[in-house]
């Protein structure tokens, strides 16, 4: 006789501990409001459809406690995402058909909508999996005299359960509101007292390159030519010890814009996109959950960003190319400070990767995934240059002629992070493959915006500076330094660096070198100085008071190559949430008189800069398992961090060390940086 299909009510151990399970994941859920604890749950119901399945086939049997189980956990996903949610609650479902995330025009579909549109999206997403599950609790509940028919419609159900569940993954809801402490009060009442500023006030152009090395730039010693690049320290200054706030991009981004380390943001990995699920094994809108932690999927919109000090200051402000630091709601650059962003949200290696017009937290895509590929559907990102170009330049060109507004633009190149594309004009022109030719490219359109600059009368009255965002990856060059992008050695942060303005007053002359010691977190505090933002009616040198600004203004290096990285402010380089090394610059008559036995050439300088690594992976690949613990470098001497200094220089060293723990600490115990 065949066995039956049947109800296993019964109080087996198995069941009932997976059911607990389940209950705990919903509590968890509805207590951490962790999207993390979300990811859990769905890969709780995967097993458990799977388990249910497995019963069926083997037992014959649907067992009571699973179900509820799995419906406990999917309950605490509902309630968590109505309540605590950044979707309007359809998932992925309009991703590739909304005008951006807080349209104003499709309230109801995008952004976060509202408690009604959460509920009934949500209720929506999960519909399929109920549905199969009260199918399977009654149809084996139910007695039946068609057994054949009995089995088929269990097992078609469980199977659909199945499906659903790995549907849920693929589709549903992975973006909820960031979980910790914000800074909102502070960061409106900052920016409502910045005083405006007069129409002839210095523009900005901020031109970041995106995975470009230290030795990229002609200038800076490269075997090719990029004179328009060049051209910005030959008229201004070239900075050779400037470091990056961080090794890779978004983070890095982060310490640009607001003069803070991108611990304080959670900012400390890469930013992945939330717009589309289904490519790619659902890279997207999953991924952030691990990298960043606390539900943040991008920026937060309470830090205060330099563009919205020049915004609130009446300048003109414009972001074009990579943007990095999340796509909907708060994390939009458009809801960061910018009037008018072109370009993309992501990664040119990532997918969804799309070009977008944006203004007022609003975008439209204006060149989609399918645009960016050749006729085989290989990726061709062949023309982003000349895009870019021609929009920055209508930007600059329509605000100067059209307003009396100073302008900050925000010239955040795609290139050369990889893969690397050069224009049909420009493909093979240097002879040495396709990231110079790329970089060729990219230098020959910056000397074409240079040009509108001048014909416009602006040039002298533009603060030019130019940087990256990081060292190199798979090519590109890092001079003579150690190591690379990712890594917090030398050439993961040691960065071009050129800062032209011809209407200085006399700050500097053209064509000098800054030898002393800079980073990216220091433009915040700097170009608040440099432009003359003020606040409160007059108070100069404008800075919040109700967080951690990290950087400090370098205006004391512009004028005379005066360290401001002392022991009091060191400069940090960090992965994830770990400092790897610090760094600091010092008079050397402190160390002569600490170690008067030690005769080096290095000690007859005035100013001599230690950079100490607690624990460093090696950067040789043959020596993966070995690590460099308590290795003390003076990088004034030796910049290619080939020697630990210290069995020569130990207290110094423990000093150091002491001094990373004391920073470190103080990140933990306070993470945003509030000041109280």
């Amino acid at each position: 006789m065949k066995k039956k299909i049947t109800l296993d009510t019964s109080k087996k151990v198995f069941p009932i501990i997976l059911m607990i399970l389940g209950i705990g994941v919903m509590a968890a859920q509805l207590i951490t409001r962790l999207n993390l604890v979300n990811l859990v749950s769905l890969l709780y119901c995967c097993i458990m459809s799977a388990i249910i399945f497995l019963s069926l086939i083997i037992k014959k049997k649907v067992y009571a406690p699973m179900i509820f189980g799995y419906a406990a956990s999917s309950v605490g996903m509902i309630i968590f995402h109505i309540i605590w949610g950044a979707d309007a609650g359809f998932g992925a479902f309009l991703a590739d058909k909304q005008a951006g995330w807080s349209s104003a025009a499709n309230a109801l579909f995008t952004g976060e909508g509202s408690f009604i549109t959460r509920l009934g999206g949500n209720i929506l997403m999960a519909l399929p999996a109920a549905v199969c599950l009260w199918g399977l609790f009654f149809l084996a509940k139910k007695k039946c005299e068609k057994t054949t028919v009995k089995k088929i419609s269990s097992f078609a159900l469980s199977i659909l359960l199945m499906l659903a569940s790995v549907l849920a993954v693929l589709m549903g809801n992975h973006r909820s509101k960031p979980v910790t402490e914000r800074l909102w009060d502070g960061h409106d009442d900052y920016l409502k007292n910045v005083d405006k500023t007069k129409s002839d006030n210095p523009n900005v152009l901020f031109i970041l390159m995106d995975d470009m090395g230290y030795g990229d730039t002609s200038l800076n010693g490269a075997i090719y030519d990029t004179p328009n690049m060049d051209s910005i320290g030959e008229n201004g200054l070239n900075f050779t010890n400037f470091y990056s706030g961080y090794s890779v991009c978004s983070p890095a981004r982060f310490a640009t814009l607001t003069g803070r380390y991108p611990y304080r943001g959670y900012a400390d990995n890469v930013i992945y996109p939330t717009v589309q699920t289904t490519g790619n094994f659902a890279q997207t809108r999953v991924y952030n959950s691990f990298e960043m932690g606390n539900n943040v999927d991008g920026m937060l919109g309470d830090e205060i960003t330099i563009a919205e000090v020049f915004q609130n200051a009446g300048y003109a402000t414009g972001a074009f190319g990579k943007w990095h630091l999340g796509d909907y709601g708060e994390y939009l650059p458009t809801n960061q400070g910018f009037d008018y962003f072109y370009g993309s949200h992501h990664v040119n290696d990532m997918y969804a990767f799309y070009h977008v017009s944006e203004e007022n937290g609003e975008y439209e895509i204006v060149h989609s995934n399918s645009e960016l590929r050749d006729e085989n559907g290989k990726k061709d990102q062949s023309p982003l240059t000349e895009w870019i170009h021609g929009e920055i330049t209508e930007w600059i060109t329509d605000t100067v002629k059209n307003t009396d507004k100073p302008f900050f633009a925000y010239y955040a190149t795609p290139w050369p992070h990889g893969p690397v594309f050069a224009g049909d004009d420009f493909d093979g022109v240097s002879g040495m493959g396709t990231y110079v030719d790329c970089l060729t490219e990219f230098d020959t359109y910056l000397g074409k915006l240079f040009n509108t600059l001048e014909e416009l009368g602006e040039l002298e009255d533009t603060i030019i500076i130019f940087t990256s965002d990081n060292g190199p990856a798979l090519e590109g060059s890092i001079g003579d330094l150690r190591g690379g992008k990712y890594l917090a050695y030398e050439g993961g942060q040691k960065v071009p660096f050129m800062l032209r303005w011809d209407n200085n007053g006399g700050l500097f002359e053209k064509g000098e070198v800054r030898t002393e010691s800079a980073t990216s977190t220091d433009f915040f505090p700097t170009l608040i100085e440099l432009c003359g933002i003020t606040g409160n009616g007059g108070t100069k040198n404008y800075l919040p008071t109700d967080r951690v600004i990290d950087g400090v203004s370098i205006m004391p290096v512009i004028k005379n190559n005066t360290p401001v990285h002392g022991e009091e402010n060191p400069i940090l380089h960090m992965k994830r949430e770990d400092i790897k090394a610090i760094q600091y610059t010092v008079n050397s008559k402190s160390v002569k008189e600490a170690y008067p036995e030690y005769k080096y050439d290095i000690l007859n300088r005035e100013y001599i800069t230690f950079k100490y690594f607690d624990k460093i992976q090696n950067d040789n690949s043959a020596f993966w398992d070995k690590n460099r613990k308590n290795w003390l470098h003076i990088l004034s001497d030796d910049y290619q961090e080939n020697y630990n200094r210290t069995p020569v220089y130990p207290e110094i060293s423990a000093k150091m060390g002491e001094k990373l723990k004391e920073i470190q600490k103080g990140f933990a115990e306070n993470r945003r940086g509030i000041v109280k």
